[in-house]
């Protein structure tokens, strides 16, 4: 380790041959070390380090300690921080992201485009926050960043018409992920499907082709390894792999459950939930795509292998989750919490209580119903804890809970409630 330098080092040799090695080293430490609060918590899993949480509710649920009014339509998660809260609404057509202190304390507001309302009118995105600056991208297809503290906008980029877009039947769902000093998002246009932009400028990076489809509202995940980076997402009928550095498509993987000569907007390309990856193996979840499937990554991620495939999962956009072993995901035909086996994708467990969305914290399942019920389960004796049902808000309840500093917040159109969910 070098602790000092002296001053007549600074020239000659050293200018030459230590100095390029050293900025080497520290500016990508630099940049590994950036904050990132994003999407379903670390890594987009769903999975929240809070401990010492609730181990059973009252049946009008746990304490209500805050109302967020007023935050306009949408079904966007919040994105909470130790010292701010974000979140993005729509009203009167025009898409907003709200930052709010930790005592609900409205901070700021700010518009950055049109937001979706042909159908399910409201935000869809959960907002992605890095160090200083927040990004965000609107049903209809603007990717913004803005800076934390004042809400001051720093660059926008329309993805229809600056980079020749396409919206899907319901509008843009994508959550930005931020790399380094990239932030990747999916146009779906058919030269400029997927792109990496300068997360500082919004200058392009790298266009990636793809497969020149439409966006699957997909949030997309990164996988390290020793070789490189992989970008994963879904498009409308594809699963796509691409190196984060390049933007070449390393791997396609087709859903193959409708012909080519059926594909069209509302049929078979609905793929909301991020995939997971974990120990060399890909696991995905999708609507009405190929149902629930394991992939191992092979040749330093430039190839995959299917292991297994339950085309009976049919999970749109609730989530899922792994751990010990089993995935837990909900299904929209059966309208259930089921358990999968990893080595197998054999059904283990069925819990009837409905389609929702779920999320993992301090050993238990934290499950949100579209009939508007909030459930605690074990996920060891796989049955219900507790519940309660969300008596505020409007329109569908399709958004996903959050959990930061003890508290749940879930969000219901218009409002958001949260709760205190800290073992006294």
């Amino acid at each position: 380790m070098v602790t000092s330098v002296q001053p007549a080092l600074l020239s000659g040799t050293f200018r030459i041959f230590i100095l390029p090695v050293l900025l080497g080293i520290i500016f990508p430490l630099i940049s590994m070390a950036q904050i990132t609060t994003q999407w379903r918590g670390a890594d987009r899993h769903g999975i929240y380090p809070d401990k010492n949480l609730l181990g059973s509710w009252p049946p009008e649920g746990p304490p209500l300690i805050r109302v967020y009014e007023n935050i306009g339509n949408g079904y966007g998660s919040p994105t909470v921080t130790d010292d701010l809260l974000f979140i993005t609404g729509e009203t009167d057509s025009t898409a907003y992201l709200m930052a709010y202190d930790p005592e609900g304390n409205l901070l700021w507001k700010s518009g950055f485009g049109k937001e979706w309302v042909v159908n399910y009118e409201g935000s869809r995105c959960a907002p992605t926050v890095v160090d200083n600056l927040v990004y965000v991208t609107s049903g209809l297809g603007t990717l913004a960043c803005f800076e934390t503290k004042t809400g001051s906008k720093r660059w926008s980029v329309e993805l229809l018409s600056d980079l020749h877009g396409a919206t899907p039947l319901f509008g843009i769902a994508e959550a930005p992920l931020v790399h380094g000093n990239l932030i990747f998002s999916t146009p779906g246009g058919a030269d400029t499907n997927v792109v990496a932009l300068d997360r500082f400028t919004g200058e392009i990076k790298w266009v990636c082709k793809g497969n020149g489809e439409v966006s699957g509202y997909n949030s997309p995940i990164l996988i390290k390894l020793p070789a490189r980076d992989v970008l994963v997402l879904f498009t409308a009928y594809s699963f796509l792999g691409i190196d984060t550095r390049t933007g070449k498509l390393l791997w396609s993987h087709d859903q193959v459950n409708i012909p080519f000569s059926e594909r069209k907007p509302g049929n078979g390309d609905t793929h909301s939930n991020s995939a997971w990856y974990e120990d060399g193996f890909i696991y995905y979840i999708a609507g009405d795509g190929n149902g629930a499937v394991k992939l191992e990554l092979l040749n330093d991620g430039t190839t995959i292998r299917q292991v297994w495939r339950n085309k009976e999962i049919d999970n749109y956009m609730g989530g899922f989750v792994i751990m010990d072993d089993q995935i837990y995901s909900c299904t929209s035909n059966t309208k259930s919490l089921v358990t999968l086996d990893v080595s197998s994708g054999g059904i283990s467990n069925t819990l009837k209580i409905g389609t929702g969305t779920l999320i993992w914290a301090d050993d238990r399942i934290y499950y949100y119903t579209q009939s508007g019920k909030v459930f605690l389960v074990d996920p060891v004796t796989r049955e219900v804890i507790s519940s309660f049902r969300m008596d505020k808000g409007t329109k569908e309840h399709f958004s996903h809970p959050v959990i930061h500093g003890g508290v749940l917040y879930i969000r219901h159109g218009n409002v958001m409630l949260a709760y205190d969910i800290r073992e006294r």
